[in-house]
């Protein structure tokens, strides 16, 4: 484990966790708002989870993390920190199943991801960017103290987005 909070813990993916990542990565919300990571069956979704959280723990110390109940396991979401090429500072990222959302998990694991950057890894600054028009993900982020901070254009990253910082 790597996280507790009062209703959700957050551990490392591991390729176990492929028909959950197959199933996070295909819904709506994902697609319109993250993108398609063309992931469409359970080799793709063991793939995307070495490729990507997987290596990003090794080579950075943090990647994106699996978020479940802790009274019965469950996953959830997805939530953590990501270090884009592009981006000076790691990126706070999340997603949550649909049948999930408006219970405040991505809050609370977000809370708790900003609270380890700055503790445990020693980060001053962390970022995020979301979809101009995703309106969930922009309370998200302002309700965990991060601050608008203008619009930025990433590569591959599909137009516009918003980009907002937190002073740990």
């Amino acid at each position: 484990m790597v996280l507790e909070t009062e209703r959700l813990f957050l551990r490392q993916l591991t390729p176990d966790d492929d028909a959950f990542i197959l199933e996070l990565l295909n819904e709506p919300g994902f697609l319109e708002n993250i993108g398609d990571r063309q992931v469409r069956n359970l080799e793709g979704a063991r793939r995307y989870v070495a490729d990507g959280p997987a290596a990003s723990y090794v080579q950075h110390g943090f990647g994106l993390w699996w978020v479940g109940l802790k009274d019965t396991a469950e996953p959830v979401g997805i939530c953590g920190l990501i270090k884009r090429d592009a981006l000076d500072h790691p990126d706070i990222g999340y997603a949550f199943l649909a049948r999930f959302s408006g219970r405040g998990f991505a809050s609370e694991a977000g809370a708790a991801v900003l609270d380890y950057g700055r503790r445990a890894l020693g980060l001053a600054r962390i970022v995020a960017i979301t979809k101009p028009d995703n309106d969930g993900s922009i309370r998200v982020l302002e309700k965990i103290g991060l601050k608008f901070d203008g619009m930025v254009t990433l590569p591959d990253h599909g137009g516009e987005s918003r980009y907002f910082v937190s002073d740990l």
